[in-house]
């Protein structure tokens, strides 16, 4: 007697009466997705980075608008109510820090050191970081690790032989001698930032400029320059927000009342009161000195980030 040997799969297929070409794509169309759990944890990550930043932005505006509510003040509202709003808005205090603490004599000042050290400062920087960036030579490496050496250096350490140095050369106590201490003090942070840029940047439109005939100053300044916008302003704001701020240098340097900067003249307008407290009028200097900044950073706020992410994002 024969028996027929029936195959394993035609046997189960037959016996529960099910495709066997199916079972795969049942099981699949059944299985359960796994849990969300990463859309959770990132749900909660998010919302707490938002909650840091919304708690340090209130820490940094609300001093703000505290000091530019005092400054219509007067000087009996800033002891009486605080943190109420100015019932009027008195810009006298505002006049006697113009006036009467000199204040426009030191926004001039510092006007002409930041603007002349900044200018002086990104084409310097930007002519060394090129060269270090785009061509080999012997000592290449070891130039650009001495600016970076130099951002190392604490300016405290200098003071003393930079007052003898400027002595001697008769630049104390002169605009033009604290703008090349400014730009001396800018260069190494500048020429370390710029020369990350400058690699950044594609090498095949400065090739082709020199194909045609242009020279490396006339490729410098007409094409890679303009190229590298977005790194010069952000490397100018950090120049223009230490320069403006700057205090221990000119303190050292510039002793001569009437070409005193900003900073010394905030000072100057603190310790000249004693005990008279003019409050509302030191609020005004400190608002004189503080709007130019917040204007520069909300102006080119965009050309900052683009400078920052440039090198990640190529």
């Amino acid at each position: 007697m024969k028996t027929t040997d029936t195959p394993p799969s035609d046997a189960a297929g037959s016996s529960t009466g099910v495709d066997a070409s199916k079972v795969p794509a049942q099981r699949t169309a059944g299985a359960s997705p796994p849990a969300p759990t990463r859309s959770s944890e990132g749900h909660v990550l998010n919302v707490f980075s938002h909650g840091v930043l919304v708690l340090w932005a209130i820490m940094v505006v609300l001093p703000l608008f505290w000091a530019v509510m005092s400054s219509f003040k007067t000087d009996s509202d800033i002891f009486n109510t605080p943190w109420s709003l100015p019932d009027s808005l008195n810009f006298d205090s505002w006049g006697r820090a113009w006036s009467q603490a000199h204040m426009s004599e030191y926004f001039l000042n510092t006007v002409l050191v930041v603007g002349g050290s900044l200018v002086g400062t990104l084409v310097l920087g930007s002519m060394a970081a090129y060269v270090l960036a785009r061509f080999e030579f012997p000592g290449n490496r070891f130039i650009y690790f001495l600016f970076v050496g130099g951002m190392s250096f604490p300016i405290m350490l200098a003071l003393v032989p930079l007052f003898y140095v400027m002595d001697n050369m008769g630049l104390l106590n002169t605009i033009h001698g604290l703008i090349l201490v400014y730009i001396a003090y800018s260069l190494p942070f500048t020429v370390f930032f710029l020369t990350s840029f400058f690699r950044t940047l594609p090498t095949s439109v400065a090739e082709a400029s020199i194909i045609d005939g242009a020279s490396h100053t006339r490729t410098f300044f007409q094409v890679m320059l303009p190229m590298a916008k977005p790194g010069l302003i952000s490397v100018g704001i950090f120049n223009f927000l230490g320069q403006w701020n700057q205090y221990m240098l000119p303190t050292v340097l510039n002793t001569d009342p009437e070409k005193r900067v900003l900073a010394q003249g905030l000072v100057e307008l603190a310790s000249s009161q004693g005990y008279k407290g003019d409050y509302s009028g030191l609020f005004a200097g400190l608002v004189i000195a503080m709007l130019p900044v917040l204007a520069a950073y909300i102006i080119f706020q965009r050309q900052v980030v683009s400078g920052l992410t440039a090198g990640a994002l190529k």
